[in-house]
């Protein structure tokens, strides 16, 4: 994750953990094939990484096989963007391009963007155990937990391997029921939002 973070200090280089970058290589049976949200000290080495501020992932095309999102959880003032533009962009690249994303995000379930891009588009949800999230900060572990409770959010087909992987970590939710739910004005907001970004 790049930017945008402001949480404990003023640090833009937020990793995400240990554990979660092998589950999520688990899941994705080894190779991660694009981070869009990676920094120089990023631990997850996905085959292609996006970084500020030679490339923002937001413009970039996401037609990759298996994608890790550990985007930036504050509003970016200088590219006017929120975390509600990286989760249209992972609904998009699953409805586009058949991609299997993992996002790992701050629960936010009153929010229209989580009933736009995740309820309504996503197939699971691990809403994580661990109350205070400790990311890397510089690519250390400084010991810092995040404030806020966060969540794997999964679009894709193979939910019974999403939820053996991360059950682990916390209680997983199957969403499938809930796809293509209040679509209509709902998918044409969605149209509207993506091609903004």
């Amino acid at each position: 994750m790049s930017a945008g973070r402001t949480i404990n200090t003023g640090s833009q280089h937020w990793g995400t953990p240990h554990k979660y970058v092998k589950a999520v290589r688990e899941m994705f049976q080894g190779m991660i094939d694009l981070d869009p949200c990676s920094n120089q000290y990023s631990i997850v080495n996905a085959k292609v990484e996006f970084a500020l501020p030679q490339h923002d992932g937001l413009k970039e095309e996401w037609n990759y096989r298996r994608i890790y999102v550990n985007p930036p959880y504050g509003i970016d003032k200088q590219r006017g963007t929120t975390i509600k533009n990286w989760l249209a962009k992972c609904a998009h690249a699953h409805s586009t391009y058949g991609s299997e994303v993992l996002a790992l995000v701050p629960i936010a379930a009153n929010t229209s963007h989580w009933k736009q891009y995740v309820f309504t588009k996503a197939r699971g949800i691990c809403f994580l155990y661990d109350t205070r999230l400790r990311f890397l900060e510089n690519g250390l572990d400084t010991g810092k937990g995040a404030p806020m409770a966060c969540a794997m959010v999964y679009w894709g087909q193979d939910f019974e391997r999403f939820d053996e992987i991360f059950t682990t970590f916390g209680a997983v939710v199957d969403i499938g029921n809930l796809q293509g739910k209040n679509i209509g004005k709902e998918r044409e907001v969605f149209k509207m939002e993506f091609e903004e970004i």
